[in-house]
């Protein structure tokens, strides 16, 4: 009986010990991972699964085929090309106004202005960026207007707010944001003895941005046209807001073929959705790469 007893109380101490070893702060992450998998593996996965079923649910690889006709690779096309352009317009831009705000001894006002104006606009698109543009700069927008009383009329002279340059330059509204509070702080990392060395070894203003900054700076900067890309290319409500479809991006396109009444094929659009997260998985994985590089410069 004391063997007994004693074989118990040993049992139960090492039972305690073991929920003692237990790891309790994973519970923490549980609403995380639910939510991830709620709005991100369980849609991913039915966009994956219809990307190869047809109308009745059968296995096929049409859709998929689909893919390369001619309107279908031409709106990929269309979308690569607005997402590229307004990716390095934007790091341009964007990385002149940090540039001048961390580096160019602006007062300091402007900086208390711009930081909290760079997180709102980069967070302010769709619909109400859409509207915004068109009372601006539609055809009986305000800055149209006002121009063509001065005599300069901007319709006249090539633009159009619903082309591809009107829809990259709304795009740039929240885009150059995005880049000043990213590369705000890859800026303020560089060491000001870093200069202070290159210039005490007789190097020029020049030669140490093109010798020792930019290469520093490089993959902070490439990493951002990589993140800016992905941010435009998956963009839906502002581009179809602003050009009502008439732009043959690939988004439109996907709306179109899931909620149209002419190009109703849902599992086209599911195709049609798994080739951009195709592409989006090449540049996240781009920019995880990019990023941990410039993080070596950042610490």
């Amino acid at each position: 009986m004391a063997e007994q007893a004693s074989e118990r109380g040993r049992g139960a101490q090492w039972q305690h010990l073991d929920l003692r070893r237990i790891n309790w702060s994973w519970l923490g992450t549980v609403p995380f991972f639910l939510f991830a998998c709620a709005f991100l593996v369980l849609p991913s996965a039915s966009l994956v699964i219809g990307s190869f079923q047809d109308n009745e649910g059968n296995f096929t690889l049409q859709n998929i085929a689909d893919l390369g006709q001619p309107s279908i690779l031409n709106a990929y096309l269309l979308s690569v090309q607005v997402s590229g352009v307004t990716a390095l317009l934007g790091t341009l831009v964007g990385g002149l106004l940090a540039w001048a705000m961390v580096l160019g001894r602006l007062p300091r006002f402007v900086r208390a202005f711009l930081i909290p104006f760079s997180g709102v606009a980069s967070n302010f698109a769709g619909v109400p960026l859409a509207f915004a543009f068109i009372a601006t700069l539609g055809r009986v927008g305000f800055v149209t207007v006002l121009l063509k009383n001065l005599g300069f009329d901007l319709y006249d002279q090539g633009f159009n707010l619903y082309s591809f340059w009107g829809l990259s330059a709304t795009y740039l509204y929240f885009q150059i944001p995005l880049v000043v509070l990213i590369l705000t702080p890859a800026f303020e990392a560089l060491r000001p003895q870093w200069r202070e060395a290159a210039e005490s070894l007789g190097a020029s203003g020049g030669y140490y941005w093109r010798s020792v900054a930019l290469p520093i700076l490089t993959p902070a900067l490439l990493s951002t046209v990589v993140l800016l890309f992905g941010n435009a290319f998956g963009a839906y409500a502002t581009a179809y807001a602003l050009t009502g479809g008439s732009l043959n991006i690939v988004p439109i396109m996907i709306g179109a073929q899931i909620q149209g009444d002419i190009l109703h094929n849902p599992n086209l659009g599911y195709a049609l959705a798994f080739g951009m997260m195709v592409i989006m998985t090449l540049v996240l994985a781009l920019y995880s790469w990019l990023q941990r590089r410039s993080a070596r410069w950042l610490q």
